[in-house]
């Protein structure tokens, strides 16, 4: 089965609490590599309105990862999920919202997902887990044998601006539907902005 189609019976994640803290936190002063070149300040590019979303790792196609990682609740889907943001990543860029992927597998790994699968935005690698241990993200441990530790991120996506998580996406399930869920509520966002503006000028 192809990396963009998803199992029909993956077992989904549960909301287990551990981004509870995150809401509203301020994005730390933290620095990943990035599939770009160089390297990247994450507070920095949380300033303006921005969209991360984090997943455990993607594959390769040709070392299908197997029944094993499936069996994983949120783990499968990875490929699928980065593919959502790309294919949306104009009207996301039309919102004035960028879009930055994450995840503990290396840069080089990272890259060579990027230019397999043309995703027009950057990467960002947390080998070292310093995002990861700064604001306590939840991870699970999996044994993986090159672009990443055994520490990986579980799935989620976040909104921010100003320097800080406005809105946080889970457990995020299907990967698959990911952008859509973000781009529909970056919408209404949009939606009712403009509405508040009108108010504002009438008053």
């Amino acid at each position: 089965m192809s990396r963009h189609v998803l199992p029909p019976d993956l077992p989904a994640p549960v909301d287990d609490g551990a981004c509870d803290h995150l809401p509203g936190s301020r994005v730390p002063s933290v620095r990943l590599a990035s599939t770009a070149g160089g390297w990247v300040d994450v507070a920095e590019i949380a300033a303006p309105p921005t969209v991360l979303f984090f997943y455990p790792r993607t594959g390769e196609p040709d070392r299908p990862a197997g029944p094993a990682w499936d069996a994983i609740p949120g783990a499968r889907g990875c490929t699928p999920q980065s593919c959502g943001f790309r294919d949306l990543h104009r009207e996301f860029v039309s919102l004035g919202v960028a879009v930055h992927g994450v995840s503990t597998q290396d840069s080089a790994y990272q890259r060579a997902f990027v230019e397999r699968n043309h995703v027009p935005f950057e990467m960002l690698s947390d080998r070292d887990l310093a995002l990861t241990r700064a604001l306590g993200l939840p991870t699970f441990e999996y044994p993986v044998d090159g672009g990443a530790p055994t520490t990986l991120i579980k799935r989620m996506a976040w909104f921010v601006d100003r320097g800080r998580i406005e809105r946080i996406w889970y457990p995020v399930f299907p990967p698959d539907r990911n952008a859509e869920t973000v781009m529909g509520w970056l919408r209404e966002r949009a939606r009712l902005l403009t509405v508040d503006r009108g108010r504002m000028r009438l008053a």
